[in-house]
């Protein structure tokens, strides 16, 4: 088990949103009871087994980085923060389905995590929204993850996801909604799960699989995307 070979993924998101208890879900598949907030970077491990059911089946561990903090910190907050963001090779975008807050800030987390927040003029375009060509030339796979679908009315749910819908297309990723105190969200054979293997095989061919000039940016071809428990790290 200790030769396996691993990746990193980042957790991002403002904090409240479910990232902790996102995490707990997908490494330990216990709902997390009373999470607490994130000081620094927790990390925990996930096991996936890479092209699962075929002859090229590999098992390998997934770190995922919950980095906690807030996008609109200070520099030198986001300073101490870029440590975090060092060889990664995925990342999983965050946000409260029930705060259109934390939907847009997902922005401004990815340019930090990808280094390009430090463009003078910003990246917003005169309507308000962000300029997707940031993200044209990205090579590191995205997944956005809307957490509390729970919380939304069911007469509500459909207007909801039409709205956050977008944002799966500027970062041209695929796009999972889910309730983090709901195990069966993340059942073997669902939708979810399937979305969700196939993001981090996804992550494992970038960073073992394609050579340089074959690399794919992002998810070009748009398609449609469960791991054991092992003790969490926490960086302060």
């Amino acid at each position: 088990m200790a030769s396996l070979d691993r990746v990193k993924v980042l957790v991002l998101g403002d904090s409240g949103v479910g990232k902790s208890s996102l995490v707990h879900l997908l490494c330990q598949n216990q709902v997390l009871g009373n999470p607490s907030w994130t000081v620094g970077c927790s990390v925990d491990v996930r096991l996936h087994d890479y092209k699962e059911g075929t002859p090229e089946e590999k098992t390998y561990y997934i770190e995922l980085w919950d980095v906690g903090g807030s996008v609109g910190s200070a520099s030198s907050v986001k300073s101490t923060r870029a440590v975090f963001y060092n060889s990664v090779n995925g990342i999983i975008l965050v946000h409260d389905l029930t705060n259109k807050k934390s939907s847009q800030n997902l922005y401004r987390w990815s340019l930090e995590a990808l280094n390009r927040d430090l463009v003078p003029t910003g990246v917003l375009v005169t309507n308000g929204d962000y300029d997707r060509e940031q993200f044209a030339d990205n090579q590191i796979p995205l997944l956005v993850i809307g957490t509390k679908l729970d919380q939304i009315h069911e007469t509500k749910r459909h207007e909801v996801l039409t709205r956050t819908a977008f944002l799966a297309e500027d970062f041209n990723a695929e796009e999972i909604n889910l309730d983090c105190t709901n195990l069966r969200c993340l059942a073997a054979g669902s939708s979810n799960a399937v979305k969700l293997s196939r993001f981090f095989d996804k992550v494992i061919e970038k960073r073992y699989f394609l050579r340089e000039g074959n690399q794919i940016p992002g998810f070009p071809d748009r398609k449609r995307f469960g791991g054991g428990p092992l003790k969490s790290l926490h960086y302060d």
